[in-house]
């Protein structure tokens, strides 16, 4: 018995929907990461991009547990000297919730090519609204 792999022109793509409200930001992120590789699907193949659709609403709403806000930091450098800038997390929450989000999703996906094209396929709102209801997409559980 012959093992079979999913090629690119089989592949069907759905939409899900995240509530993000209240829920830690690793316990979404983990869970956005699967179903944009496509690991929730039967058919799952590794080298190919075969994965959903996500749309994750309420990204101010999310969580850091611990002491996370204050002690975890957002690294910048300008590539001069001295010009490295950090952010505590919990305000980049505030500012910008839907970068954070995208950056601990991306930290979760491969690191090449594929990685890339799985994270274009996610979108973030800091709120509750999004303009994607006419794509029908199911609602998706955070565990």
């Amino acid at each position: 018995m012959k093992t079979e792999y999913l090629k690119p022109k089989d592949v069907t793509r759905s939409w899900h929907l995240v509530n993000a409200g209240g829920v830690p930001i690793g316990r979404v992120a983990s869970t956005v990461a699967r179903v944009l590789m496509g690991k929730h699907k039967p058919m799952y193949t590794p080298h190919v991009d075969c994965g959903d659709h996500v749309i994750v609403i309420n990204a101010s709403d999310t969580v850091l547990t611990g002491n996370k806000a204050e002690q975890k930091r957002w690294f910048r450098h300008s590539g001069y000297l001295g010009g490295v800038r950090q952010i505590p997390y919990g305000e980049v929450l505030e500012k910008t919730p839907d970068k954070l989000m995208r950056k601990v999703v991306a930290g979760m996906l491969p690191k090449n090519r594929l990685g890339r094209d799985m994270l274009r396929r996610l979108r973030i709102f800091p709120h509750g609204d999004h303009p994607h209801a006419a794509q029908k997409p199911q609602m998706l559980e955070v565990r």
